[in-house]
């Protein structure tokens, strides 16, 4: 057991764009940050949500009040940084003590250059942005916490809305690169970087597939003439309205018959590709500990989200898609406020959840996706085998 003094001492302020202030102490890197303001209900996993780039742009404030205990690692790392803009937390650990930890948690937002806070009501700052929705922040400490209110606020009324945010770019690789598959190897997927998690490229490995994973910036074509079984859209950031790109992409690879699974922002691409629309949630779900009801067997699963954006489709009924791709179900919906938490579609090869199943850090009731992922691109190559077999 390692005893890690927080550095606390110095002051920090916590602003709202509707210009309420929370005064606290510096966590983390001295300075200034701006970002939505938005909080994650895990009562643990802090590294796996800090190191998840579907953080991108936001201060995400933990509602569990104590953070840090188990310190900081190598192995549950999401993604190579940490991607929050800003970290507010109630009471940060001042002893680290796990036997996996290499570090204290303030000493990676130190290095990382993360801006944060301690020791204020995280609970009440919970209540207020529940009841009024999340909104632009700031972050204030070191030099920048001796600016003047009116200067602050002026700086968080300054900062970028979520609404219209493309992040992907700011997050996706720049380059390709390839997992082999583990085991018996089944075929090859082509995975979209909008913001993918480690744990998902795992999943899919062991499921026997080379994951082949591609930056953003690739285009229907490139994927195409790649030749791989199946297609996955990743998590990630930013307001799916502001993705047409990603959208015409899917579209053309949906109509060539190539099955895809998507998962969190890639739920949403799904969405649009089949011709719903998408719309920004008041305060998101974001957590290890969210109600979803999977509709084809009744069973409700204790599920992993990080989404501030959700599709608007009927989940009373199945819909025939307005984009040509035949009827489509809503699959799973979150019974805390009925917001649509997956997507079936009945006529092609494709699918889509909007919470992550791979939950690092949290439940595990939703990993059997991964496996129906497998089954039906095996279930697609045999069916195109017969019909050719068949014209031949």
């Amino acid at each position: 057991m390692t005893e890690t003094l927080t550095r606390t001492h110095d002051p920090a302020v916590l602003v709202l764009e509707d210009g309420r202030r929370y005064e606290g102490r510096a966590y983390g890197a001295r300075g200034r940050t701006l970002g939505e303001l938005v909080f994650a209900t895990g009562m643990t996993g802090y590294q796996e949500t800090l190191t998840d780039p579907s953080y991108a742009g936001q201060i995400v404030m933990m509602t569990a009040p104590h953070i840090g205990n188990t310190g900081m690692n190598d192995e549950d790392m999401e993604s190579s940084r940490i991607w929050v803009a800003g970290f507010v937390v109630r009471d940060p650990s001042r002893v680290v003590s796990n036997f996996r930890s290499l570090r204290s948690l303030e000493d990676d937002l130190e290095e990382a250059g993360i801006v944060g806070i301690c020791g204020v009501d995280t609970r009440a700052i919970t209540r207020h942005i529940r009841s009024a929705g999340a909104m632009r922040a700031g972050v204030f400490s070191g030099d920048a916490a001796s600016l003047t209110h009116g200067e602050q606020l002026e700086l968080v009324l300054g900062g970028a809305e979520m609404e219209g945010l493309n992040l992907s770019g700011t997050v996706s690789t720049a380059d390709s690169y390839t997992l082999p598959a583990e085991g018996e190897r089944i075929g090859s997927v082509a995975v979209l970087d909008l913001g993918v998690k480690t744990s998902t490229l795992r999943y899919l490995a062991e499921r026997g597939f080379d994951v082949h994973v591609v930056p953003q910036t690739i285009t229907a074509e490139e994927v195409l003439e790649s030749a791989p079984d199946a297609l996955f859209f990743s998590n990630g950031p930013g307001d799916p309205a502001a993705s047409d790109r990603h959208v015409d992409l899917l579209r053309t690879t949906l109509r060539e018959g190539l099955p895809y699974f998507g998962i969190c922002f890639g739920n949403q691409l799904l969405g649009r590709a089949l011709g719903f629309g998408t719309y920004k949630l008041p305060f998101g779900h974001r957590g290890i500990n969210q109600p979803v009801l999977d509709r084809a067997t009744g069973r409700v699963e204790i599920t992993a989200h990080n989404h501030g954006f959700a599709v608007d489709a009927p989940i009373d009924r199945v819909s025939e898609s307005s984009e040509g791709f035949g009827r489509v179900e809503v699959s799973h919906y979150d019974l805390n406020d009925d917001v649509v938490e997956g997507l079936n579609c009945l006529d092609i090869p494709a699918f889509s959840v909007q919470y992550h199943p791979e939950s690092a850090a949290g439940p595990h009731d939703a990993n059997y996706l991964f496996d129906r992922f497998r089954e039906m691109v095996i279930a697609n190559r045999s069916e195109h085998a017969t019909t050719e077999g068949d014209d031949a």
